[in-house]
Order: C-alpha cells, then structure tokens, then sequence
C-alpha cells in the first residue's frame, strides 16, 4: 500500500494503514491519554503542596537527566535487535510504579523519586516507539506514518490533560496518576504476545556493507559516522523546539497560578484548561497539516515552525504587561498548536531519512535526547526566573529572541533544501 487515496471512504479510513502501524498507533494513543495528564498537571499536584517552582523544576529536571541514559540504552538496545514492543512493555511497567509513587508523595524525596522512574519510563520509550514507526510502515509513506503516529499522541495527550482539567475541577487532581495507571494496563493488554517484525535485518546488512567497503580504516570509520554531522543541524533547531514544549508543560502552568506583571493569576482549574485548549487544537491540526508539510523540503517546514513558535512566545510574554493578559495566552495557542504539528512529524522523518538503517535506533535514541535536554535544562531555567522575577516575561521574550536568532542559522543550511521529507 503505498499512498493514502483522496477518495477512500471515511469509514475505512483507518484500514488504509498497515496493521503493524495500526498497532504502533494505538500505542502510542494510549500511552499519550496516560501521560497527558502527568505531563503537564504535575507541576500543579506540587504546588498545591506549596513546592517551589525551582522544587519543581528540578524534580522535572533530573527524571530528562536519567532520561537521557535512558535514552541511549533504548537506541543502542534497538540496534542489537532487542524489540521495540519488548521495550514499550517495559516502559509500561515502569510507569505504573511511577504513578503510585507520585499518588502518594507528600514530600519532597517521594516527588523526586517519582520522577526518576517517569524519566527511565519516557527514555525507554521515545526511541522505541519512534523507530516503531518506520519499522512498521513497509511499502507505506513513512513521512504519513509519522503524521499519524503524531496525531495519535496529540489527541492521546489531549484528552488525558483535559481528564486531568476534569480531576482538577473537582478536587482530585492526583487522580491523574490512577488515570495513567489504568492507561498502561491496557496497553500491556493490547501488546499481550503481538509482534512487529525488524525489516531492517540488521545483522545482514552490516554484514553486507563489510564486504563490500573498500576504503581502508580511517575512511571506512569517517564514512561509519558522517551521518552524525548531517544530524547536527537538525538536532540544534530540535533543542529549541524542544525547549519550548518543555516550557509549555513545566513553565506556563506555573507562570499561569502565579500571575504576570499585570496579569492576575488564575486558579489551577482555569490553568489546565487552558493548557488543555492548545493541546485540542493541536489533535485538530497534526494530522492535515502533518499531511500538507510532508511534501515540503526540511528546511520549509522548520522555518514555518520556528516562526509560529516564535510568535506564540511572544504573545505570551506580553501577556505579563496586560491585565487581560489570559487573551493574548488564549491567542497564543493557534500559532503554538500549528508549529508544534509542523515540527514533530518533520523533524522526525528527517532523522531517520539521513540515517543508515543499521544506526536508526541510534539517532532515534540522539533525536529523543533533544526532549530529554531540554526537560533537564528548561524547567530548572525557568523555575529560577519565576521563582526571582515573580513573572515570566523576560523567559518568553529570551525565547523569542532564541527563535529569530535560530531562523537565522537555518536559513544558511543550504543542503536542507534538497532534503524531502517524503
């Protein structure tokens, strides 16, 4: 199956993909409507514990720390050909600790021990569900296969942020942590003895490339890790992406319950529905606009991106300066929700079409260290600047300058432009 026909029935819409991917997708799915909730009403169970936010951020901090290793392992892992389903299932395993350790953390160690494990779980997790994809694709556009498995994590995280809005409304936001315990279940349930086969044989292809090199040592070594140096470009843009949604889930929910210079603070309730307003907008987007921008070259696609971004930082800085600031972080979702649905399936795609399938875990497992970089560094920035300015206005307009400053570079990356990423 190769194209997704324009005249398919609406019915059938989901039988087009490959089974293998309709399995990916539904994990993924349920891994999201899990941790939607967790993600990004954490910092607010916490500070209803009067945690500071540099408490919070750097509990948030050092579970991306142990992420990164995390990270690592699972690529590596994925290269010597353990499973990726054999992972996720792990993955689901460590979760379920996780919560229960954080349902009945009342101090500062249970909160960081919690988070430790929610680390280990979502660096286990990124690279294997990730490479699942391409995996599971076959004669299927794995550009399309991205924009779905994408979709399926926004309206997977959606709907838990809105249940845990829900919980929040009525005084029991820590149910959050049952929620994702019962999400997990199910998806060791749906896992339970299915299998996805490695097309990338990659004993045989190493093999392969063996005999067939015949440059001596130092070029057959040059040549092993040029793809690293193709990376790099993409990788430093994903720092900053990924910096932002790392804002968007441990900073705004804080600078949301604290107020700005002028703008009044809002309870935790208004705040996670807020928050959860962005993430239905980008469920609606991700999977027409992951469509659209799969037939765009890389470099189209990261500079639309960054400039939504950049925008939605901006208008929520401003938002400090008003006392009907709520609107402008209202405002500031639209371009928000667009660029993150340009920039997940795209930057995604890219990794894995400059990179040798014998090292797809790897980069996999580099990519996914840009989220776990930036979950290390922004809550711990950002958490510093709320805690002593009292508002963030100077974080998001910093941001702001980081993403001008990122469109900059990239327009003098003239080889992105040959780079499809179909």
């Amino acid at each position: 199956m190769s194209a997704v026909s324009p005249k398919l029935n609406p019915i059938n819409w989901w039988y087009q993909f490959p089974t293998p991917l309709r399995l990916i997708t539904k994990s993924r799915f349920l891994a999201s409507v899990g941790a939607g909730g967790v993600i990004y009403l954490t910092p607010l169970v916490f500070n209803q514990e009067n945690f500071t936010a540099t408490q919070i951020g750097s509990g948030l901090a050092l579970a991306a720390l142990i992420g990164t290793v995390a990270r690592l392992a699972s690529g590596l892992l994925l290269d010597r050909g353990i499973t990726c389903l054999n992972l996720i299932r792990l993955t689901a395993f460590i979760a379920i600790v996780a919560d229960f350790s954080l349902f009945f953390a009342q101090s500062y160690e249970g909160f960081i021990q919690g988070q430790l494990l929610i680390g280990l779980a979502a660096g286990l997790y990124w690279p294997s569900i990730e490479l699942g994809v391409p995996m599971s694709c076959k004669n299927f556009p794995s550009s399309r296969g991205f924009a779905l498995g994408r979709s399926a994590d926004a309206l997977g995280i959606s709907i838990g942020a809105t249940v845990g809005a829900i919980a929040t409304w009525g005084g029991f936001i820590r149910g959050i942590y049952l929620f994702e315990t019962i999400c997990m279940l199910s998806l060791l349930l749906i896992l339970h003895r299915k299998k996805i086969k490695d097309e990338r044989k990659i004993d045989a292809i190493y093999q392969q490339s063996k005999k067939n090199e015949t440059l001596d040592k130092n070029k057959i070594i040059s040549k092993n890790y040029l793809w690293i140096y193709s990376l790099i470009p993409i990788l430093l843009i994903s720092l900053l992406t990924t910096g932002i949604l790392s804002l968007l889930q441990s900073a705004l929910p804080i600078d949301l319950v604290k107020g700005g210079i002028n703008r009044p603070a809002l309870s935790e309730g208004w705040s996670g529905g807020l928050i959860a307003i962005q993430l239905i907008l980008l469920v609606i987007l991700q999977w027409p606009t992951g469509r659209w921008i799969s037939d765009k070259n890389i470099k189209y696609g990261l500079n639309i991106s960054i400039v939504c971004l950049g925008i939605g930082c901006l208008f929520i800085g401003l938002s400090s300066l008003w006392s009907y600031g709520a609107i402008l972080i209202l405002l500031a979702q639209f371009p928000m929700a667009f660029g993150l649905a340009i920039f997940l399936p795209t930057s995604t795609e890219a990794i894995i079409s400059q990179t040798p399938l014998i090292r797809q875990g790897l980069a996999m497992a580099l990519f996914s260290q840009c989220f776990a970089i930036s979950a290390f560094f922004a809550p711990i920035i950002s958490g510093r600047i709320l805690d002593s300015q009292g508002h963030g206005l100077y974080l998001w307009i910093g941001v702001f300058s980081l993403c001008l400053i990122s469109l900059l570079y990239l327009n003098r990356l003239n080889y992105l432009d040959l780079k499809k990423v179909t």
